[in-house]
């Protein structure tokens, strides 16, 4: 299933892999994580990850002989916006549903 930012932003890798960040905001993930936990492939995750490492989006957090754990960069700006961005269509997505439910109650 979709989620509220993929569906608005658009179901890119860029865009999965932000996506899963988000969701496991604070904790360590591998690369291989993010690749089977967003559902891309390896080419997709390789191609995208230097956008993101510029950006700022990711930041490794440590290391275990090659293993790096990576995590989303809550400090930069435009994941802060991103984070905001997903707040407002949750709290759409809520209201729409109680507005239906609402409804659903009075007919």
């Amino acid at each position: 299933r979709k989620s509220l930012l993929i569906k608005f932003l658009g179901d890119s890798p860029v865009f999965r892999i932000v996506d899963f960040l988000i969701e496991n905001k604070g904790l360590d993930v591998t690369k291989k994580q993010i690749i089977d936990s967003a559902d891309i492939s390896r080419a997709s995750l390789f191609k995208a990850w230097p956008q993101l490492e510029e950006q700022g989006i990711v930041l490794t957090t440590r290391q275990f002989g090659k293993t790096k754990l990576y995590t989303l960069n809550s400090k930069n700006p435009l994941v802060k916006k991103l984070l905001e961005l997903e707040s407002i269509l949750i709290g759409k997505a809520l209201d729409n549903h109680s507005k239906h439910k609402l409804i659903e109650v009075a007919a």
